[in-house]
């Protein structure tokens, strides 16, 4: 079984600053990636940031140059700095890890998701 723990949502004014982090834990043989999708109301969730075992990095064009992704690969945790909050950066944020498990086979896993909201 695997765990995932989000931390660090909240309400910010635009312009403001706010770090996510997602620990994750449990029967994990491998990462291959974690990341950071959001899902704002009425819409469909979408890609934020990804990074891969290697540290390679993918941004949605919407938040590249304010949004950075970082790893820590000793503590399975993967943070999410967020600079330069815009309202329509306003959703439910959900972490996502990509493993493997038990029997080598490849899992796709998501967090309960943690609310940001930035006022305008």
């Amino acid at each position: 079984q695997v765990q995932l723990v989000e931390s660090g949502g909240g309400l910010v004014q635009a312009g403001g600053s706010l770090r996510l982090s997602c620990a994750a834990s449990g029967r994990i043989f491998k990462i291959n990636a974690m990341g950071w999708y959001r899902q704002a109301p009425g819409k469909q969730r979408e890609l934020v940031a990804t990074i891969a075992n290697g540290g390679d990095t993918k941004f949605a064009d919407s938040v590249k140059g304010r949004f950075t992704i970082s790893r820590d690969n000793a503590k399975n945790t993967v943070y999410l700095q967020m600079n330069s909050l815009k309202p329509e950066d306003t959703a439910v944020y959900y972490c996502n890890l990509d493993y493997y498990g038990s029997g080598f086979k490849r899992y796709d896993y998501w967090g309960q998701g943690t609310q940001v909201t930035v006022s305008s």
